[in-house]
């Protein structure tokens, strides 16, 4: 949802996940067409703005306003402002609005948000413009709310080719029943990817997204492993004996205890892993820092699932009958074996207290 305030080509651009581009011949009847947030030559007091609800609620990191190809009608300064909303606002205005701006009836709806007063994530601060070495205008933020919303302000006028928000998913915890199971390494739900040892073709935090990938850049890819023995040979269960493997770490968006695992190999045909392990452990966040710096060679890890054989283009489900630990845990390590593409983890459980899950912390180490 976006609602914009004195625009025309085009906002919901703003959000595009496709890098921007610039064709010089297209032109619309309002004037030339940007890949971006263009607002008319502003004759009337004030400044432009827009409000655009995040993806997925949670913690703000950074911004990238990217003013790529604006070169002569770029904003010349921005500032962001956060909101926290319980519910959303009763009104959108999604779609091509190009050429459009926003009625009386809508700016006397959105007025009752009181955007104005948000707390500021980003002052006043000059844009560069969309020029190839300069476009990217990155800003730090030191906030510690969850955002729900956001309120993009242009001063006076101008354009934005993208607008990049960096962060960390939050949910409300405290509407979740301790008897639901949910998919706790979900981004939606605050999952984060804290290491790897490869990602040649894709990033493992893929694999936590939303619904199934839509192709293998969706997922998580490794580089074929350069130690693969000349003639492979398997175990009783088919499973490879090779000396390598490739591993990914999360943190879970809550501590829980793990009911069920799915490992998808969406779209991976003649590349995915031959087998696939995960361990978990529960750790403080002094812990975690140290375990990152280390690059997880101290992590206290247990066996949760154990080496499974997979199956290219398939949903693997491990339930009870596979799963080997019964206590709260707060991370996790998926291993593959030796190398592949894997496009979607999914870990469905009950969210625990933090304390409970610290309680039950008396775990041997279990090393690769």
């Amino acid at each position: 949802m976006s609602f914009q305030s004195k625009l025309s080509p085009s906002s919901p651009i703003l959000m595009t996940y496709k890098p921007p581009q610039f064709i010089a011949s297209a032109f619309t009847e309002f004037g030339k067409w940007m890949d971006g947030w263009e607002t008319r030559r502003k004759r009337t007091p004030g400044h432009d703005w827009c409000i655009i609800q995040l993806g997925v609620p949670g913690l703000i990191h950074g911004f990238d306003v990217d003013t790529s190809f604006f070169t002569g009608n770029h904003s010349p300064y921005i500032s962001i402002q956060a909101g926290c909303l319980d519910q959303e606002p009763p009104f959108t205005l999604e779609g091509d609005r190009t050429g459009m701006a926003a009625s009386d009836s809508q700016m006397a709806a959105v007025a009752k948000l009181g955007s104005e007063v948000w707390p500021e994530l980003v002052s006043v601060s000059q844009l560069q413009p969309g020029y190839s070495d300069c476009c990217h205008n990155y800003f730090k933020v030191s906030f510690s709310g969850r955002v729900t919303h956001l309120r993009l302000n242009m001063y006076p006028d101008g354009g934005i080719a993208r607008l990049r928000v960096y962060g960390v998913g939050q949910r409300d915890w405290s509407s979740v029943s301790t008897n639901q199971d949910v998919d706790l390494v979900a981004l939606t739900n605050g999952g984060v990817c804290l290491g790897y040892s490869d990602a040649h073709f894709g990033h493992p935090r893929n694999m936590i997204g939303l619904g199934r990938a839509a192709n293998m850049a969706d997922g998580w890819e490794t580089a074929r492993r350069l130690d693969r023995p000349k003639k492979l040979q398997a175990d009783q269960r088919g499973i490879l004996q090779v000396p390598g493997w490739e591993w990914a770490v999360f943190r879970l968006g809550h501590p829980g205890l793990i009911s069920s695992v799915e490992v998808d190999t969406n779209h991976f045909k003649g590349n995915f892993p031959d087998s696939c392990k995960i361990e978990a452990c529960t750790l403080t966040p002094e812990e975690e820092a140290q375990c990152i710096s280390s690059r997880w060679d101290s992590g206290k890890w247990r066996v949760l699932v154990p080496p499974q054989k997979l199956r290219p283009h398939h949903i693997h489900h491990y339930g009870k009958a596979e799963l080997k630990l019964s206590h709260p845990i707060t991370h996790v390590r998926l291993i593959i074996t030796p190398d592949g593409g894997i496009s979607r983890l999914r870990l469905w459980g009950r969210p625990t207290p933090f304390a409970a899950t610290l309680a039950n912390k008396k775990w041997t180490m279990s090393k690769l």
